[in-house]
């Protein structure tokens, strides 16, 4: 896991989400009894990323976070932008089935799952995606989905902001408060 370096409830959002994908896929191991750590563990972390669109995509991130990419050496999926097998992985993972939970407006599932997908591998994303996303988390993981007049008005604030302020940054009210000091 990369933790945001800004900290706050932001990291506390993606640790949550983070204990949400282990837990799926120790259940996920005990479904098909296969003891984690072992040659069947990889095996099966294989076959979820063979076709990623039959599985929950907590289960695909978990598999991907079991194997390694043979071209750039880190997690699948996660190498750096331009590794032509990560780049790939990445793409399939978007295909993993993305379930809204109770009582959350429909679409939130798969904002978690991308905002989760960003600030795990934030090195492949610019600084103002990363700081959408990773903000966006603690909302999300709450089960709130921002209209897009809010998604817009928080971009809008975020591109007001320099590279270094959107990596400082802990809150969409933090945003506000910096953006509305200038204009552009």
């Amino acid at each position: 896991m990369t933790a945001p370096p800004r900290g706050g409830a932001p990291a506390e959002a993606l640790a949550a989400v983070e204990a949400s994908i282990e837990d799926r896929w120790r259940s996920f191991l005990a479904e098909y009894e296969v003891t984690a750590g072992t040659k069947e563990e990889t095996d099966l972390a294989e076959s979820v990323v063979a076709d990623t669109s039959v599985f929950e995509w907590r289960v695909v991130d978990a598999a991907f976070d079991r194997l390694t990419c043979t071209d750039c050496g880190n997690g699948l999926g996660s190498g750096p932008d331009g590794c032509e097998k990560c780049d790939q992985a990445n793409g399939f993972r978007f295909a993993a089935i993305e379930t809204d939970r109770p009582a959350t407006p429909p679409g939130t599932e798969h904002g978690l799952r991308v905002a989760t997908a960003v600030a795990r591998a934030r090195h492949r994303y610019g600084a103002r995606a990363r700081c959408g996303f990773e903000l966006g988390l603690p909302l999300l993981l709450d089960g709130e989905l921002p209209g897009t007049a809010q998604a817009q008005a928080y971009r809008a604030a975020i591109n007001k902001l320099t590279e270094e302020e959107c990596e400082r940054v802990t809150s969409f009210d933090e945003i506000s408060r910096l953006s509305s000091r200038r204009v552009r």
